[in-house]
Parts: C-alpha cells; sequence; structure tokens
C-alpha cells in the first residue's frame, strides 16, 4: 500500500467502518428463515373436529400487560362515583375470572410493530435489523397462521396488514386499511380502532344479506384478525398513564365484548376461540424499541372454544405472579406466561391448521382444554415443527463447512432426534403421556439450542477476525499520524520478500475457506483489512521506530516516565468512564466535574494570566454536569423551552449591542474589526435573532393546540417549516458580506441552528445547546493558551517585560508543527465533547429515549422516516458546532489540517473494541439489545467524524489569521 494522504486516509476509515459495521450484521442478525421443511399439525381421527372452527385474534397495539389489567379511576369522571379505581377493561376481566387462560407474553428487541407481529403471526423472532421493514410495503417471505388458513380477514393499520397479505397465497388473506393520512398524531387515536370495530360489524351485517360472503364466513379454518392501534398512537403522543390512552383501553374492551356477541350470535355453534394479546409495550414516556420490560411485557388473554377454563386457588395466591401482578386482584387465578412466538402456535393449534414451518413456537399446554392424551399428540407435532427446521438447518451447514462439528446434544444414534421422537411416540401409545410430555418438552430444549448452536457457528472465528481487524486499523491509523504529522512523511516504508510472503498467503488460506465454504462475500471484506493493515504497518516499522524516537525522547528521568505512566492511565481511566457513559449518563458529570479543573495542573501562573477564561471554562463544566443528572426520558415543558429559546436570542443581543469589543478581545492582534461596523451583516444576525423569536412564537400556540388536541395549525406547521428552511439558508446569506473573523463565523453557526433548537425541543435541550456552545468556544480558547503558555520557557513566566508572541506554525509561513503527546489529550477532549452531545440530552443507545413530541410541531401525521430524520437532524446539530470548533482549534495550534481529526479517529475505536467484546447474546433483552447498540453507535463514530471534518473545512473556510496573540 503506497503512503497514504489525507483524502485517502479519510476514504479508508469510511470504507473500513462501513464494512465492518455489516459485521454485526453477520454476527447477530442473520436471517433465521430457511426453507424446504415439512409441514405438521395435529393428526386427529376421522370425525374430531378441530378445537375450534374459527380464530379471533385481537391485537392492541403498543398495550401494556399492567396497564391492561390494572385498576384506575374513570378517565372522564361524571361524578364521585367515578373516581373510585376500577378496572377499564372488564368484559377482558371476566374472561380471565371465568371463561378463558390469561398471562403475560414476553417479547423479545426490537419491540417495534413489525417483529412483534411477525412473532405473534408466524412463530418467528426476525433478526433486529427487519425493524426497519415494518414501515414500509414489504411482504413477509416466511410461512404464518394467515398463510396456513383457509381464509383470513383482516382489519387495521396500512402498515401492518400488507405485509401479510402480500406474504400469503395470493387471495387468501383480505386486508381493510384506513388512510395513512387518519394515523394522526394531533388527535385522539381512538377513532382508529372504532373504525376497525365498525367495519368488523359491518361484514357481519352484509353476511346477512349476502349468501356468498355468509358461506365463506362459516367455512372451518377461518381467521379474524383485529390490529388495534389506536393504543400505540394515544400512548406515543400522551403517554401510557394519560387520560386519553386509559380510555383507549376502554373503548378496546367494549368494541371486543360488542364483536364478540355478534360472533357468537353469527355463528351459534360455541366453536370460535378468541385471542387477545399486544405486539409490545410502552415506555412511560410514551416509547418502545428497546428491551425494558415495559415494552417486552404484554396481556394476554385466550377463551372460547378448546381454550382452558381459568385455575383458580381461593385461598392462597396462585401460581405464575409476581410483583408485576400484584396490584391486578388476579392473585387468586393462575397466571400462565409464555414467550411471543408460543401465540402463534397456540392458534395453530386451535384453529386446526398446520404449525407454520418457520415457527419456533412452544404450544403452550396450559392453555389447552384437551385431555392429557390429547396436549401429549399436540406438543409431539409441534416439536416435529422445531425439529424439522433444525434438520434443515444442519444439512445446510454441513454442505458449507470442511469439517463440520455436530451440536453435540444430537451426536450419537441414543440421542438422536429421530431416536427420541420414537421414544416419545411409543410413551404416548403406552398411556405415558405426562412423561411423553416432559420428554417432548426437553426434546424442544434441546432442538432450540440445537437451533441457536446453528445460528451462532461462525461467532467464534468471526469475532476474532473483526478483532484483529480493529486492531489492525487503530495500528495502522496511528502509524498514519505519526507518519504524516509527527514525521511529516519523512520516513521510508520497507517491505521484504518474506513479509509480503507471509501477509499474501495468510490472505489466500483465509479466501480459500471462505470458497470452499461458500462464505458470504461480506467474509472477503473482513479479511482483507487486518492482512492489508497489519502488512502496512509491518512495512512502515521504522516510521514507528522514529515516531517513538520524537515523541518520547524528552523521557529522560524516572520521574517523567512516571507522569507519562500517570497520563496513559488517565487515557486509559477516560476512555472507560466514556464507555460506561453509555449505561449511566451520570458518568459524564463525573468526566466534566474532573475537567473544570484541568487549568489547575498548568501552575497559578497560568491560572493568574487566564482567570476569566479559567472562571468561565470551571462555570461551563459545572453547568454541562448538570445534564446528564436530569432524566433521559424528559416531558413536554413549555416553559423550559421558551427559557432556552429567549437565552438564546439574548446571547445574539448581546453579540449585537458589543460586537466590536468582543471581537477586538477574542481575536489575534492585528484582526480588523471593521466588518463589525458593517449594517449588512449585522442586519444578518439580526435577522438570525427574530428567527429564534418567531419559533418561540409558533412553538407556544403548536404545543397549546396540540396539548388541547385541537390539531396542528396549517399556518404553524408552514410557519415552522419556513424557518426551518430559512434559518439553514442564512449561512450563505452572510456571504454576501463576509466577516472572517473566527468568532463572527462561530455566532453566525450557533444562531443558524438555535430557531430549530426551539421548534425541536420538548425540554431542557435548548439550555444544553447554550450551555453546549459556550463549552466549545471556551475550551477552543483555553486550549490555544495553554499550548501558547506551555511554549514559553519557565524563566521566560515571570518576567513583567511584554513579551513576544507565541504564533501557531499555521498562522505563518513556516511548515506545520509536529503533533506531540499533549496533542493526544487535545483529541480525547473532543472525543469527550464528541459522546457529550450524544448523550447530554437522552440516551441515543436507546430507541426508547426519542420523544415524537416535537416532531408534531411539523409533522402530525404518521411517517417514520420523515419523523426519524427530524429527529436526526436535531440530534446533529451540535456536531456542527463541534466540527467548526475543532477546525478553529487545529488552526490556532498551528497543526496541519485534518491531523487533530486523524488522531481522534486512530484513537475512537479503543471505544468501539470496548463495547465490541461486551456484547452479549444471553441475559435480558434488555441488556442484548443496549450491548448491540452501544458498538453500532461506537462503530459508526469513526465515520462521523471523518464526516465532520468535511463539515469543518466548510465553515471555517475564508478564516483569516493574522501574525500576534491572543489577548486575555
Amino acid at each position: 500500500m503506497a503512503r497514504v494522504n489525507r483524502s485517502g486516509f479519510l476514504a479508508i476509515a469510511v470504507a473500513f467502518h462501513l464494512v465492518y459495521i455489516w459485521s454485526i450484521f453477520d454476527i447477530y442478525f442473520v436471517s433465521p428463515v430457511v426453507s424446504g421443511m415439512r409441514e405438521f399439525r395435529v393428526e386427529r381421527p376421522e370425525g374430531v373436529e378441530a378445537p375450534a372452527k374459527r380464530l379471533m385474534l385481537f391485537v392492541g397495539d403498543g398495550l401494556r400487560a399492567d396497564k391492561a389489567f390494572q385498576s384506575f379511576p374513570e378517565p372522564h369522571p361524571k361524578s364521585e362515583a367515578d373516581l373510585v379505581p376500577r378496572p377499564l377493561a372488564p368484559f377482558l376481566r371476566s374472561r380471565v375470572l371465568e371463561h378463558g387462560t390469561f398471562g403475560v407474553s414476553h417479547t423479545r428487541v426490537p419491540t417495534e410493530s413489525r417483529p412483534g407481529h411477525v412473532a405473534l403471526i408466524a412463530g418467528l423472532y426476525e433478526d433486529v435489523s427487519a425493524v426497519t421493514t415494518g414501515w414500509k410495503l414489504n411482504p413477509v417471505n416466511f410461512d404464518s397462521v394467515f398463510n396456513r388458513s383457509r381464509h383470513t380477514w383482516s382489519w387495521g393499520s396500512p402498515d401492518i396488514l400488507p405485509m401479510f397479505q402480500l406474504g400469503a397465497v395470493p387471495g387468501r388473506v383480505d386486508a381493510f386499511t384506513y388512510a395513512a393520512e387518519d394515523e394522526d398524531y394531533s388527535q385522539d387515536a381512538v377513532q382508529l380502532d372504532i373504525w376497525v370495530f365498525d367495519r368488523v360489524k359491518a361484514l357481519f351485517a352484509e353476511a346477512a344479506r349476502n349468501a356468498t360472503l355468509d358461506a365463506a364466513l362459516r367455512q372451518d379454518k377461518s381467521v379474524f384478525f383485529l390490529h388495534l392501534l389506536g393504543l400505540d398512537t394515544n400512548g406515543h403522543a400522551y403517554r401510557p398513564y394519560s387520560i386519553e390512552y386509559l380510555n383507549n383501553i376502554k373503548v378496546v374492551d367494549e368494541g371486543i365484548k360488542e364483536i364478540t356477541k355478534i360472533v357468537d350470535d353469527f355463528y351459534n355453534d360455541g366453536k370460535t376461540a378468541y385471542v387477545f394479546t399486544a405486539d409490545h409495550g410502552m415506555s412511560d414516556w410514551g416509547s418502545h424499541g428497546d428491551g425494558h420490560p415495559d415494552n417486552t411485557r404484554t396481556p394476554l388473554v385466550a377463551w372460547g372454544s378448546g381454550v382452558a377454563k381459568p385455575v383458580i386457588t381461593p385461598d392462597s395466591v396462585a401460581p405464575g405472579h409476581d410483583d408485576l401482578s400484584a396490584d391486578w386482584g388476579l392473585d387468586h387465578i393462575q397466571r400462565h406466561d409464555v414467550a411471543q412466538a408460543d401465540v402463534a402456535a397456540l392458534m395453530a393449534y386451535l384453529a386446526g391448521l398446520e404449525f407454520p414451518v418457520n415457527s419456533v413456537g412452544e404450544l403452550p399446554l396450559s392453555f389447552l382444554s384437551g385431555d392429557i392424551a390429547a396436549k401429549s399428540e399436540a406438543f409431539l407435532a409441534n416439536a416435529r415443527g422445531i425439529l424439522d427446521m433444525y434438520r434443515i438447518k444442519e444439512e445446510l451447514k454441513k454442505k458449507t463447512e470442511l469439517r463440520y462439528r455436530p451440536f453435540k446434544a444430537f451426536d450419537d444414534y441414543e440421542h438422536s432426534v429421530e431416536h427420541r421422537l420414537a421414544a416419545i411416540k411409543g410413551l404416548i401409545e403406552a398411556g405415558k403421556n405426562e412423561e411423553a410430555i416432559e420428554e417432548t418438552a426437553a426434546l424442544v430444549k434441546v432442538g432450540l439450542e440445537g437451533l441457536r448452536y446453528l445460528q451462532t457457528y461462525d461467532w467464534l472465528f468471526l469475532r476474532a477476525l473483526i478483532t484483529i481487524g480493529y486492531l489492525g486499523w487503530i495500528a495502522f491509523a496511528l502509524t498514519t499520524v505519526i507518519d504524516l504529522h509527527v514525521l511529516h512523511g519523512k520516513s521510508q516504508t520497507s517491505r521484504t520478500l518474506t513479509g509480503s510472503l507471509v501477509f499474501s498467503s495468510v490472505l489466500v488460506l483465509l479466501y480459500s475457506s471462505f470458497v470452499i465454504s461458500k462464505s458470504p462475500l461480506t467474509y472477503y471484506a473482513y479479511a482483507v483489512f487486518p492482512v492489508a493493515f497489519w502488512e502496512e504497518v509491518y512495512a512502515r516499522r521504522h516510521a514507528l521506530t522514529e515516531g517513538r524516537k520524537v515523541l518520547f525522547g524528552n523521557i529522560t528521568s524516572a520521574r517523567e516516565l512516571v507522569v507519562l505512566l500517570l497520563k496513559a492511565a488517565t487515557f486509559v481511566g477516560l476512555i472507560e468512564c466514556l464507555a460506561l457513559g453509555y449505561i449511566y449518563r451520570e458518568f459524564f458529570s463525573v468526566v466534566f466535574v474532573g475537567a473544570a479543573f484541568w487549568p489547575v495542573f498548568y501552575g497559578m501562573g497560568f491560572l493568574q494570566e487566564n482567570r476569566s477564561l479559567v472562571g468561565i471554562w470551571f462555570a461551563a463544566c459545572l453547568t454541562m454536569s448538570t445534564f446528564t443528572l436530569l432524566p433521559a426520558m424528559k416531558i413536554e415543558d413549555l416553559n423550559l423551552i421558551l427559557s432556552g429559546g429567549a437565552l438564546m436570542a439574548a446571547i445574539g443581543i448581546i453579540y449585537l449591542a458589543f460586537e466590536k469589543r468582543l471581537l477586538a478581545k477574542s481575536g489575534l492582534a492585528g484582526d480588523s474589526t471593521a466588518p463589525a461596523d458593517n449594517a449588512l451583516s449585522r442586519s444578518l444576525v439580526g435577522v438570525q435573532i427574530g428567527f429564534i423569536v418567531l419559533a418561540m412564537a409558533v412553538t407556544r400556540s403548536s404545543v397549546i393546540s396540540l396539548q388541547a388536541k385541537e390539531g396542528l395549525p396549517k399556518g404553524n406547521q408552514i410557519v415552522g417549516w419556513s424557518i426551518l428552511v430559512l434559518s439553514l439558508c442564512m449561512p450563505f446569506a452572510h456571504r454576501l458580506q463576509p466577516n472572517n473573523h473566527y468568532l463572527h463565523r462561530l455566532m453566525v453557526i450557533f444562531l443558524t441552528f438555535a430557531p430549530l433548537f426551539v421548534i425541536l425541543t420538548i425540554s431542557y435541550e435548548g439550555l444544553f445547546y447554550l450551555g453546549f456552545s459556550v463549552t466549545l468556544i471556551t475550551w477552543v480558547r483555553l486550549e490555544h493558551a495553554v499550548y501558547t503558555f506551555s511554549s514559553i520557557p519557565p524563566q521566560s513566566r515571570t518576567t513583567k517585560t511584554k513579551r513576544s508572541p507565541i504564533v501557531p506554525t499555521a498562522l505563518s509561513s513556516s511548515p506545520f508543527r509536529s503533533l506531540t503527546l499533549a496533542d493526544a489529550r487535545v483529541s480525547l477532549f473532543f472525543l469527550t465533547l464528541l459522546q457529550s452531545a450524544f448523550f447530554s440530552t437522552g440516551n441515543v443507545a436507546s430507541v426508547s429515549s426519542f420523544s415524537l413530541d416535537s416532531v408534531y410541531r411539523l409533522i402530525p401525521i404518521f411517517d417514520p422516516f420523515s419523523q426519524g430524520a427530524l429527529l436526526l437532524l436535531k440530534l446533529l446539530i451540535p456536531f456542527a458546532l463541534i466540527s467548526a470548533n475543532l477546525g478553529i482549534l487545529n488552526k490556532r495550534l498551528g497543526v496541519a489540517p485534518s491531523a487533530l481529526f486523524m488522531l481522534v479517529m486512530a484513537i475512537s475505536d479503543f471505544l468501539t473494541l470496548n463495547f465490541f467484546w461486551v456484547v452479549k447474546d444471553e441475559g435480558s433483552w434488555l441488556e442484548i439489545g443496549s450491548t448491540i447498540s452501544h458498538f453500532f453507535i461506537a462503530s459508526l463514530l469513526c465515520i462521523f467524524v471523518a464526516a465532520l471534518e468535511g463539515v469543518s473545512e466548510m465553515f471555517i473556510e475564508g478564516l483569516r489569521w493574522r501574525m500576534g496573540m491572543e489577548q486575555g
């Protein structure tokens, strides 16, 4: 590999991290879907019917288990009696108490609509990446209960139903949906559920007049699916403890009661089975997606034909209960918890259908009303389906492995699948049904472990390869930084024939194994990077040797060595604090409190000379430390929104009032303040301040209107979008009359994004934006002051005479200075501020920490990609400030363009490796989901820094620098 320049380094960084980010999909997110399995269902003697002729499935989208069963006052009280807590779903509660079986269905991450419905209807846990297809018209590409039915009628959201309609046999599934525009988050969404109930009533009413429809409805193996989105929509908009959400529970309960009566009266044969559940829960803040228990615990109630009656324990707490159900008032009814995929197996059994061939759900026998012999036969059929999937996956793996390592639990004849199935069949025929059920349960457990074994077969190899690749990147990046910015490209590469043969042989061996095992193309990319990186590091070993002499040549005493080791320990400690900050945001508070005292280490002379700057830094760090102590989950607070906007506008007004003095004080000696007198430039700043005030006014009006459920006024929406677009155009307007002072440029950038932080904030984010901006500019000035102070010999610092200014070499005609060990601290500070921008106002690693409240002020209709884009824009705004400030600091410290950015990219993957090694694939779904998302964010960080480097160049373009020294 030839010596790379700045552009080449950035290109390699982006390419490497994009490819290696994909490794997370090859390791953790491999699709479990295979084809070629046989179909299994419960075999019944001639003339014996299935438990039910038809199935009604009700899914309360976004309904938490606790809210379904707890007692609350009447949402809309009309008397004192209405204030007494009572169950809001009395009909469903009556099914639990007298007619059916209930429990909690435990979902998996991501707790979103598509994965939840796929688990319920297909018995399959899709890979986590499938959540992105849940909002698009993508048919499911695997088997499902709907596909196994004779016919399915479904009503509900256009975001869910078409997937299952297009994924089934053509004509088998009818989907009736309302318009996407009806999913309006600014209105009470209970109307969505009323629409569904009305359409179901209309269908059965039409059957009384339509003989063809009547005949179709009376066929066996029919499935009816009612998708009730109102709960999810109201939960997002108003929170799951709101009057709207609780009233929606009442409406759903009443609707199910009415539909149940209509269906029972229509058929009048007692052969209908009913299942009520939810696809996912919801946090107290109206969000979901991660593995928090509020998101993964959903209600499950089944009743009707084929469903067991409740198991009552009158004088004690029935089995199955815990703290979750302590206040449900159902302690005497046994609670039967299931995994979400088990619901698909339950529905297939009740309706007499084949089990979906991709299903991993275990038939929950406690929900069945049949005798033990029927249960043992049904469970065995369920097990055969799961084990047949294992057979297909094992055959596929054998075909692609040079030396297949079989799953030990099925490795010999005594423990083979066929032998154990035959033994269970023998137990059933001998009437030993309980023993057969126990053996079947054990076999299913081992079968699921076998599926997981095959799913994770390549993990060890891939983890080792990815780790070597990341270590290779870190070594290569540091070598490149040393070569370009410490030695200035003066070192020569030194390749040997032996070295080239060794590295080439390693790559050939890896590629050969990939060809034989028919590995995905991504494996080839994973292999080429570590080989290339380590070969380049080996070829530049002389640069590392020379760089060590330059960087560590001044370490000549034991005391200096101890100081260096302490600094290294601090570096490692800070990296660990940043890693822990992903989980416990309070660690960022600790980091900022520690950073507040950083200037003290430069002595009293430095503190006295820069006391005002140090004072501002101290106050800014303490202010920043408070944000990560505030709740990540926020509720809409109009007072905080307006307070942040008012302070932003005040900063702009103060700047206009004292512009000339501020530019003179913070500039370099000789910088002109003439642009401060330019009327056009000052007018444009005034316009930006006006946008902030206008944003405050329209946001106040929108919030009041939305909270009153009056919808978003069209005028407010137009004005809001106009402010957003025009604000982003203001930096281009300033080019009409350029002011190239760096402080003016930073103020323009600050005011550009301030209106967006008013419109898109729901709480204290605007105050954070202000505090973060002050911290950044203070950091830039303080780093320059430290550089200047450290560049002066100690004996000169005590003289009272005015010394000659120390000017960064980037500001003079001399070459750029070399990087030093002190620049590693600058890069680490930048990395800390970068992480702080992610986590100070929320937990970016958790999907649940994002609130859509602010987005409703611009897009009130459900549109996840547009709404997500606005949330992403808000999240990225602070990084525009970071990039501009680091670009300015890069110049003020006299280092080459991109030098500090490249150093950050070199050290940031220490954080990535940290998260890579703590990724969990076992334990709670909260832990699994969080560790995966942490790794994903850290991996993207390097790409993000590379992008920031380009943004920085744009922001600091045209800035003029003169000889001189910063004042004060």
